[in-house]
């Protein structure tokens, strides 16, 4: 049977991956503007703690924390190409497991 918690979990994952895809758009947008630093979109460790008080997680922004070029700008296109081929990665797992739960409430409902 499915579990509104793990449905929640996964809806928060969805979210945050979403939030992480535009913030490496963003950076990839910004890679040649002089001082740009490169920012990431952490959400592990706000989920693992939300998880574990039954609290609510969100997705904070933090530095990314590469060494800056001589413009004073830190993204690295290799970087956040990698980085992005992992989020899709994870965003399909992510949504395969909200498919796998609403199946099973489909299941349940109709028999």
């Amino acid at each position: 049977m499915p579990n509104a918690m793990s449905i929640d979990v996964l809806g928060f994952g969805l979210d945050s991956l979403l939030a992480e895809q535009q913030m490496i758009a963003s950076n990839i947008a910004n890679s040649d503007v002089p001082g740009y630093q490169a920012q990431r979109v952490s959400f592990e460790s706000s989920l693992a703690g939300a998880l574990a008080s039954g609290g609510t997680a969100t997705a904070q922004v933090v530095p990314e924390g590469l060494p800056s070029g001589t413009n004073g700008n830190n993204v690295s296109l290799p970087a956040e190409l990698s980085l992005m081929e992992r989020n899709d990665l994870a965003e399909q797992t992510v949504v395969d497991g909200l498919n796998g739960q609403f199946a099973m409430l489909t299941t349940a409902i109709t028999g």
